[in-house]
């Protein structure tokens, strides 16, 4: 049954004595010196806080701004660098994410970063026209391979024959037809298959 004996046992060897410990940490209390929080006092402590507090008022906004801006052109960037046919479209809408608050944001970077196949099915190219562009610079300069020379004609081809070849792009491609790929012929490639 239930032990009342061994539960005063218990009870005594459960308490210890406080007075000790207590003693201890009030000597502690009175013998500790003062502790300051800055090591300016005074004047000095007033001005530092007065400065710190104006760099902080100017300095956080113009970074928070700037960080903000970076952020909402970082899907612009994207589809530049991945050539996106879509380019502008994807700068307006960050542009219009600016204004939203960053809501569209999200929408933008998605966009970014899709394949348009919907875009390939009807114009014959996934390419921004600076794709092109970049590449017939770079084949003037001698450095576009003669099968990227090669892919770039077809598909140019392709598109002209979907009827989307601008006035631009097919100068462009005359162009491009015109001069010979490195280690190739200037032939076109649709008159190399023939």
């Amino acid at each position: 049954m239930h032990d009342p004996a061994g539960a005063v046992q218990r009870a005594s060897r459960a308490r210890k004595p406080l007075g000790a410990p207590l003693a201890a940490a009030l000597l502690c209390a009175v013998a500790s010196a003062p502790v300051r929080a800055s090591f300016l006092s005074g004047e000095a402590l007033d001005t530092a806080a007065n400065v710190l507090s104006w760099l902080v008022l100017i300095l956080v906004p113009i970074a928070g701004i700037a960080v903000f801006w970076m952020v909402h052109v970082l899907p612009e960037k994207i589809a530049h660098k991945k050539h996106h046919p879509q380019r502008e479209a994807i700068q307006t809408l960050c542009l219009l994410s600016l204004v939203f608050g960053g809501l569209l944001w999200p929408l933008a970077w998605l966009w970014a970063y899709t394949k348009p196949v919907a875009y390939k099915s009807v114009y014959g190219t996934e390419k921004h026209e600076d794709f092109f562009q970049q590449h017939a610079e770079r084949h003037e300069r001698g450095e576009l391979s003669a099968e990227e020379h090669r892919r770039v004609l077809e598909e140019l081809e392709h598109m002209e024959a979907r009827g989307h070849l601008t006035p631009q792009l097919r100068r462009l491609r005359e162009r491009l037809a015109a001069t010979p790929a490195p280690g190739g012929s200037s032939a076109a490639p649709s008159e190399e298959r023939a």
